[in-house]
């Protein structure tokens, strides 16, 4: 699996990461177990999770702890699950992160990123203020943000994060001006999310309540041409994101065992040549509207 240098971390990162939200639904620990070690014997050493993952955290925790050195663990705070504060209160993310190792079995985490914050609380200080002593207290070794739009701008603009997380694919592509040149030129390690917009163009319609409709509508006017043939579709997907200049690894999630392994090795077998990432930025470029910004 092909490693990249993740901003100025010194982490040498996968190129496909493992995010952890399906398995936090899994009720089959076997199946986790399974899925999750074949893809560390196969080159994963990139997982994301967030303490809102369900049980993604303990899960991780209980299948993994013991090969804790084998891989570069991510998570995110922010949201009050579980915790009688509010999304954001200083207090409940000092709880939220302690309880977030104590799900995962380990006394750190390589990244905590906060999830989704806005730049209005941003800028109040305090939240950032409980990442640096969380890291200063040795439970972090980086402290990220993850999230979209002006916000992430506004992140990067701090100068304070090691690392950015942000949604990044063939159907949701404003960071690529707005908030990853800034982070490159900071030395900042990027995760693309939903690199592979959810895989919106396998419904044949979808509720305008269901989770990956965005994507399915902006796919519908984008009409790419590779969308017709499913394999590469996917391929074609995953190639865009890890194209995009400063991009570091891309997170992917399943509940099944083996498909992990599967994406990896078409990526290793894969290219996207300078011809056709044009051709997509060109034709987003085109079509998109202004309201098509990052999902969050």
């Amino acid at each position: 699996m092909e490693k990249r240098s993740f901003g100025k971390t010194g982490m040498e990162v996968s190129v496909l990461g493992f995010g952890g939200q399906q398995i936090g639904q899994e009720k089959d620990l076997l199946k986790v177990k399974q899925l999750l070690n074949q893809a560390l014997d196969e080159g994963l050493n990139v997982i994301d999770t967030a303490e809102c993952y369900s049980d993604s955290e303990e899960l991780i925790g209980r299948v993994l702890s013991h090969r804790r050195d084998d891989y570069y663990l991510f998570t995110k705070c922010g949201h009050a699950t579980g915790f009688n504060e509010e999304d954001w209160d200083p207090a409940m993310l000092v709880k939220s992160i302690d309880r977030s190792l104590q799900r995962l079995k380990t006394d750190y985490v390589d990244v905590i990123h906060l999830h989704s914050c806005s730049e209005k609380i941003l800028r109040q200080g305090a939240v950032i203020e409980v990442l640096q002593k969380a890291k200063e207290e040795g439970k972090t070794r980086f402290i990220g943000y993850s999230g979209d739009r002006t916000d992430a701008l506004y992140a990067v603009q701090t100068g304070i994060f090691d690392s950015l997380m942000i949604s990044l694919n063939i159907a949701d592509q404003e960071a690529i001006e707005l908030a990853l040149p800034e982070a490159v030129e900071r030395g900042m390690g990027i995760i693309a999310k939903r690199p592979v917009a959810n895989v919106a163009w396998t419904y044949e319609t979808l509720s305008e309540k269901a989770y990956p409709y965005v994507y399915w509508q902006r796919l519908k006017e984008l009409q790419y041409d590779f969308l017709a043939d499913p394999e590469r579709a996917v391929v074609t997907a995953l190639r865009f994101a890890l194209t995009v200049p400063g991009v570091d690894t891309a997170i992917v999630g399943t509940q099944k065992p083996g498909r992990w392994s599967e994406n990896a090795k078409v990526l290793q077998t894969s290219t996207l040549s300078e011809q056709e990432y044009e051709q997509i930025r060109t034709r987003w470029e085109q079509v998109a509207d202004d309201d098509w910004v990052g999902k969050t």
